[in-house]
């Protein structure tokens, strides 16, 4: 992946110090119940503890890795403290309805369904433990810092051992851009995308940017994506115009949401999506007909040679973005990938996708692009940019998955896209794309 650094000199100093500081209020938090002289001791004794927790865990932490995972659980604990002391002194609920909310907490933001199903459970056995009568000591009740922290660290503990394959990891930090091929390290300089992005793009990169061009595709070519698995010379015709001619069609779009999903997107395209300007996709088939405008501005005059090309897909009455994508190719031991880029504040989300050919498709094999595979550059990955260096760090989302089906169906061009989260389907996008009529 290239050369990693670790966090050396100052930047470990102020971690520790960090630390510290969680692990003093921590501390005070657990001791509070006990009166404030034994408060002051905790907080003496947690800032010393986790301090020290993370200097081996940054001892051992080898280059490019995320510290252990024992000592993030214990820090969660130490995080779960104060907040759960807080909740207590605030509501006077008690130690289980507390350790119910932290495992809620910590679930919802382990993102895994699975995950959010067990927080609640392990925080409120936790919790009824904790409150068994014998427990509390000389029938005082179990303070909210302990049931939060127990909660918390009882959960993560659990977590750890019935879900062991890791949903994110850490794959690369602080490179550059040609040792993370698989990357497309192109971020929003704004806290909005939206669907002028090519356009300050351009003046970020000092090319010439030209909106909406006409007859371009998303690829220069498909032969660029040959391979093992893909036979270019073997796909429809119709599959190949679309890919190199993106512009000539006009794309509708039915969703198929997931019922239990639902409630989740709506919440995210409300609070992240529609604020953010990306990744907002139609919640229905109704809101789907109000059409979609699929355009792609370029970026061209660039030192490498290289267009830059953007494709934005808009609902056609508000030209509000529902994706705003860089689509780029390239090849890695003989094989081609597709890679888009999905710019985000300082950052970007990439997937990764293998080429591979669908039979029976038209009069010639369809094309199907998949980030699921045993090679090691396809995936979904997200990547912060420093806008200082320009260099990367890059996490693998490995939750997360896709599937683009692209094929001919008695004459016309379909795509089915479909969309996993921890193994979970939520999500299939339904694709009917035709020729535009001709420009007048």
């Amino acid at each position: 992946m290239g050369k990693h650094e670790a966090a050396t000199g100052p930047g470990r100093v102020q971690q520790s110090g960090a630390a510290g500081l969680l692990g003093a209020l921590a501390g005070a938090a657990l001791a509070a119940h006990r009166g404030p002289r034994a408060a002051a001791l905790g907080a003496v004794a947690g800032a010393a503890g986790l301090a020290a927790v993370d200097a081996v865990a940054r001892a051992r932490q080898r280059p490019g890795e995320i510290p252990a995972l024992w000592s993030r659980i214990i820090a969660s604990g130490a995080v779960a403290a104060p907040l759960g002391w807080a909740a207590d002194r605030l509501t006077g609920a008690g130690p289980v309805p507390v350790a119910t909310a932290a495992g809620a907490a910590a679930g919802a933001l382990g993102l895994r369904p699975q995950k959010v199903l067990l927080g609640p459970v392990a925080g409120a056995a936790i919790g009824l433990g904790l409150a068994r009568p014998g427990l509390a000591e000389r029938g005082r009740r179990i303070p909210g810092s302990v049931a939060a922290a127990a909660a918390v660290v009882g959960f993560r503990m659990a977590s750890a051992l019935l879900f062991r394959d890791p949903q994110v990891s850490l794959l690369a930090e602080r490179v550059r851009a040609e040792d993370v091929p698989f990357v497309v390290p192109l971020a929003s300089q704004t806290r909005y995308v939206g669907t002028g992005y090519v356009r300050s793009l351009a003046q970020v990169l000092g090319g010439t940017y030209t909106p909406d061009v006409a007859d371009i595709g998303i690829v220069a070519s498909l032969d660029e994506l040959a391979g093992p698995s893909f036979d270019p010379a073997g796909v429809d015709p119709l599959v190949r115009e679309f890919y190199e001619h993106t512009t000539r069609f006009a794309l509708d779009i039915v969703p198929e949401w997931r019922l239990w999903v639902r409630p989740g997107y709506l919440l995210y395209r409300t609070l992240v999506a529609r604020p953010l300007g990306q990744a907002s996709v139609p919640m229905s088939q109704r809101e789907a007909q109000h059409g979609v405008r699929s355009r792609i501005d370029t970026v061209t005059g660039l030192p490498d040679g290289e267009t830059v090309r953007g494709w934005i897909r808009s609902f056609a009455d508000t030209d509000q973005p529902i994706y705003v994508g860089i689509y780029t190719t390239y090849r890695h031991e003989g094989r081609g990938y597709v890679s888009v880029g999905f710019p985000l504040p300082q950052a970007s989300f990439t997937a990764t996708l293998v080429p591979s050919a669908r039979p029976d498709a038209g009069n010639g094999q369809g094309l199907v692009l998949d980030s699921r595979s045993d090679l090691d550059q396809s995936g979904h990955f997200l990547t912060y940019i420093d806008p200082q260096t320009a260099e990367l760090t890059t996490m693998a989302v490995r939750g997360f998955a896709e599937r683009l089906d692209v094929y001919v169906d008695d004459g016309e061009l379909r795509a089915e896209h479909a969309f996993w989260v921890f193994g979970f389907a939520f999500l299939v996008l339904h694709y009917r794309m035709h020729r535009k009529s001709p420009r007048t």
